[in-house]
């Protein structure tokens, strides 16, 4: 009998939690095969300072239930990346540390740079000869992991956008007078996020009138004959924009302000893309002109979870522990969508030396007009991802979420209420 270790990485999203209930749950299913289930705080960063709990013998049944739907991560997380050289010291500690705790499941939860470190330490255990089984478990509300056909996380944040987006074109339409509204979304490389913003519209030609992609080149005086079209249509001109919009040198848009900065892993920390084109249009039109950045928001968000996307992320961490109980390792989770009408997945495994450090594009043909809109195609695509609605306990008028180290008693469970879209398992 071995145990599992789980932890989660990167940019928390909605439902980062619910695929943690997946392992926690799964893992709970099988007592004769698996000892502890331990949770690493803030990811592999913590491990190696010793920093761990028992989530099967720390959390209640209600506080499990509770934090399926709290958004977040709620092991916490970290960004840190492993050396490169595999013969780097940090390694055996790793691993010595695994041994003492008798894992023989390690199953992380994130984004891009979280399958990196899965690979690194698949990769270690095979040249050393080590039993213990690694699994990636998808999250990232960017949608740009390559071998999967949407990642948990995306869903809830396309929900959250479209919902927000729709309030926003309502509340910029009570005047008369001309005016556009930029709102700024997340997605430095990849626009899935900001795509999303399409499925606010209510009728063909409803607002957001103009959407801008970073798969696309971002040049300002197009920008400017496009709001000028647009005005023919409507006074009130919504645009959403990714953060990473940039010119035909490659140049963000938000450097075009010299704000932008580099985070720990050399990516650019793009903000500010938005306040720029709020003063372009100002001085070129001298219409009135605000800007919204959404921020964190579209990814810590609990109030508009989709209940499709809560279901798959936490079908996602139970595949996982499958997974490993086979015998795979150096392998993700992934999504096979396997029909639309009705719509429905097959969760498989795919190498993960093929899915870190790549990036998943929009694809160019749902990028239309000239370059400032978004196709039917992704609106069929993306519709079933946001499919159903969560409910969530309340306390005074306000959503009750879980705290790690925080005990609740008497927490009333969740209901999932809506549609969602069928399932089933590649059997393997």
């Amino acid at each position: 009998m071995k145990n599992v270790i789980v932890g989660q990485s990167g940019g928390p999203t909605a439902v980062i939690n619910g695929s943690l209930y997946g392992v926690v749950w799964e893992t709970l299913a099988h007592p004769e095969e698996i000892g502890h289930v331990y949770g690493m705080i803030h990811g592999i960063e913590g491990f190696l300072q010793d920093s761990i709990m028992d989530l099967g013998e720390e959390l209640s049944g209600e506080e499990l239930e509770l934090m399926k739907v709290t958004p977040a991560a709620y092991l916490g997380s970290c960004r840190y990346k492993l050396p490169e050289d595999i013969s780097s010291e940090v390694y055996p500690e790793v691993f010595e540390k695994l041994e003492a705790l008798d894992v023989g499941y390690f199953l992380y939860i994130g984004g891009n740079d979280s399958m990196d470190t899965v690979s690194k330490l698949s990769r270690y255990a095979a040249r050393t000869g080590s039993d213990i089984r690694f699994i990636g478990v998808p999250k990232t509300i960017d949608n740009d992991l390559v071998g999967t056909d949407h990642t948990p996380g995306y869903g809830s944040a396309a929900k959250y956008v479209a919902g927000t987006v729709r309030e926003i074109v309502l509340d910029s339409s009570v005047y008369f007078q001309k005016s556009v509204t930029i709102v700024e979304l997340m997605g430095r490389h990849a626009g899935w996020v900001t795509a999303a913003s399409v499925l606010a519209r209510k009728y063909k030609g409803d607002n957001p009138l103009l959407v801008y992609l970073p798969e696309s080149v971002f040049d300002l005086e197009r920008f400017a004959r496009d709001i000028e079209s647009a005005f023919e249509k409507s006074a009130c001109i919504i645009v959403c924009v990714s953060e990473g919009i940039h010119d035909a040198s490659g140049r963000f848009i938000c450097e075009y302000g010299d704000e932008a900065q580099t985070d720990n892993f050399g990516h650019k920390m793009l903000t500010g893309c938005g306040k720029i084109l709020e003063n372009f249009v100002r001085r070129r039109f001298g219409v009135k002109v605000r800007s919204v950045e959404l921020n964190v928001s579209q990814r810590c968000s609990g109030a508009l979870i989709s209940a499709a996307d809560l279901e798959e992320a936490s079908m996602a961490g139970r595949e996982g522990v499958k997974a490993a109980l086979a015998g795979e390792t150096g392998v993700m989770v992934a999504f096979r969508r396997a029909d639309d009408t009705p719509y429905y997945i097959e969760y498989i495994t795919t190498d993960v030396n093929a899915v870190c450090n790549q990036e998943k594009s929009f694809p160019a043909e749902w990028i239309t007009g000239a370059g400032n809109d978004i196709s039917r195609e992704f609106v069929e695509y993306a519709r079933p991802l946001i499919a159903g609605e969560v409910t969530r306990p309340v306390e005074d008028g306000v959503a009750v979420y879980l705290y790690r180290g925080e005990s609740r008693e008497n927490t009333e469970s969740p209901e999932v209420i809506g549609t969602v879209g069928k399932t089933k398992t590649e059997n393997r």
